[in-house]
């Protein structure tokens, strides 16, 4: 069997139709739709580790890194997809525009690939270094006009990389889908293969051409006091305060750049319909997580509590020979099983060192189940665990440092910068699931609220009512299942302290 995954960076369920579009608009996605209305839609399926990198060593080496370190490289003892598929005689592709593959602190995620493509020119990409003096009312929407607007970190980047697009086709999500359809039209009958489409939007900045950008607002999408790069925080404090009508533009900015998205997912999409690929391959469709547009008053992915807005992601997979297909899937997944799912798929053996599970076993029927909890969270911050029922949130105590544990000495708190040594790092054994060392040292330890937060999210689906300190028993069965989860993953022995868990 052949495989294609595509990620959509900051794909948020609760826009998509397929999820009941829990929106002010009804935004058009007719190419997911299309592809729910075939495939399994998975109800209970939840990001691990966030954000960008970690996710995807989850995805693509099937670990569930948060509880050990931050953003950081695939490791050496790590088993890349790509290298083992290709091992196996499956013929691995990578298309995408995130360039954050290809930035310190992140090797090793590309070249096992057989081929891999990267659309420059997203985001911070250093790509273009003209014009030196972009459109300042252009700069002005991208907050690019700040004074912190220095250093790395420089949005002009993004203003100048862009300045020379024209039409639709100079977007990001044209050349990657584009590219990848192409890519099936010259491999597509040459099998066994792998493709892996990574596309970074709709990740910010919310830009997008006509007539995606004028399609879900009345306002005019050139007016600089409407922003398209908001900056995380609280919509009402700050740097990142916005007005209503700032709030509301970048909705539906971020609603256009979806629907833009989906109309270059069609491409691919048609292109198996063409070559009847549908038959022979397995197709998954997911994120990394989500993204606040505003909801519970936050925006972006700032140091927030890790409501579902971020948590709870979409999952749609194709499988020919399953039995589920054009149904729900009421299961509870986690990010890290696609690892082994892929796998699974292409018939090679998933490595026994991971924490991934495969979900062949409920695609083809012979089981119901899947997990009891899924965990999720940033390095160094608070730790959650659903049983897809009920979500749990969990302090940390900023006084306990968190523990990084990796082969490269990894900045936490500026993933962007080159690595510096560490020279407080002691080497060992530490992980678990290898007997390979790797360096541990201490940073910071960042709480994203102060006390638990529980919430049904069956009858609460919005999280509005926290149900913890109220006598709840689900209370302290959360609380066990999150002890349960972190005894079965042989989490490190700081996490207890720095968690405030007294272990019997």
């Amino acid at each position: 069997m052949n495989c294609i995954f595509i990620t959509v960076d900051s794909l948020n369920r609760h826009f998509l139709r397929a999820y009941g579009g829990k929106v002010e608009m009804e935004v058009r996605t007719p190419n997911i739709d299309r592809l729910a209305a075939r495939a399994a839609v998975f109800e209970r399926h939840f990001a691990g580790s966030l954000p960008c990198m970690p996710a995807r060593r989850e995805f693509f080496a099937g670990v569930q890194e948060f509880l050990w370190r931050p953003w950081g490289p695939m490791e050496p003892f790590d088993e890349p997809l790509a290298r083992v598929a290709r091992r196996g005689g499956v013929v691995p592709q990578l298309v995408t525009d995130h360039y954050h593959y290809f930035q310190h602190g992140s090797h090793g995620y590309y070249e096992d690939y057989m081929g891999y493509e990267l659309i420059r020119g997203h985001e911070y990409d250093a790509w273009r270094t003209t014009p030196r003096r972009p459109d300042p009312n252009f700069l002005r929407q991208i907050l690019a006009d700040q004074p912190e607007d220095t250093g790395f970190l420089n949005r002009a980047a993004y203003a100048r990389n862009v300045a020379g697009f024209r039409t639709e086709e100079d977007f990001f999500p044209a050349k990657v889908f584009s590219r990848a359809a192409e890519w099936l039209r010259e491999n597509g009958q040459q099998e066994p293969w792998l493709l892996v489409i990574d596309s970074f939007d709709v990740h910010e900045p919310f830009h997008c051409p006509e007539p995606y950008a004028s399609m879900y607002t009345d306002e005019d999408p050139t007016d600089p006091e409407l922003i398209l790069w908001p900056r995380y925080g609280r919509v009402d404090e700050g740097s990142s305060r916005l007005t209503d009508r700032q709030l509301a533009f970048v909705r539906a900015q971020y609603a256009g750049k979806l629907t833009m998205v989906d109309r270059w997912l069609g491409v691919l999409l048609d292109e198996m319909d063409r070559q009847g690929l549908w038959a022979s391959t397995l197709l998954i469709l997911t994120t990394d997580h989500g993204h606040f547009l505003g909801e519970h008053g936050w925006v972006g992915k700032p140091n927030a509590p890790m409501y579902d807005v971020l948590a709870h992601t979409p999952l749609f997979i194709w499988h020919p020979h399953s039995p589920l297909m054009g149904g729900r899937v009421n299961a509870l997944t986690s990010a890290v099983d696609l690892y082994a799912t892929m796998l699974d798929a292409l018939g090679l053996e998933v490595p026994g060192s991971t924490h991934s599970r495969s979900l062949m076993p409920l695609l083809l029927g012979s089981a119901r189940e899947h997990r009891e909890w899924a965990i999720y969270g940033y390095w160094g911050s608070t730790v959650n665990v659903t049983d897809g029922r009920y979500t749990y949130l969990h302090p940390c105590r900023e006084d306990v440092e968190a523990t990084c544990y990796s082969t490269m000495m990894i900045e936490p708190v500026d993933w962007f910068d080159p690595p510096r040594p560490k020279l407080h790092a002691t080497a060992g054994r530490f992980l678990p699931y290898t007997d390979s060392p790797v360096w541990r040292y201490t940073a910071r330890s960042t709480s994203r609220h102060g006390a638990p937060l529980l919430f049904d999210i069956e009858s609460d689906p919005e999280q509005q009512e926290n149900l913890a300190g109220q006598g709840a028993s689900e209370e302290a069965a959360m609380r066990t299942l999150l002890i349960n989860a972190l005894q079965e993953l042989s989490a490190p022995p700081e996490q207890y302290e720095r968690l405030g868990i007294l272990l019997p």
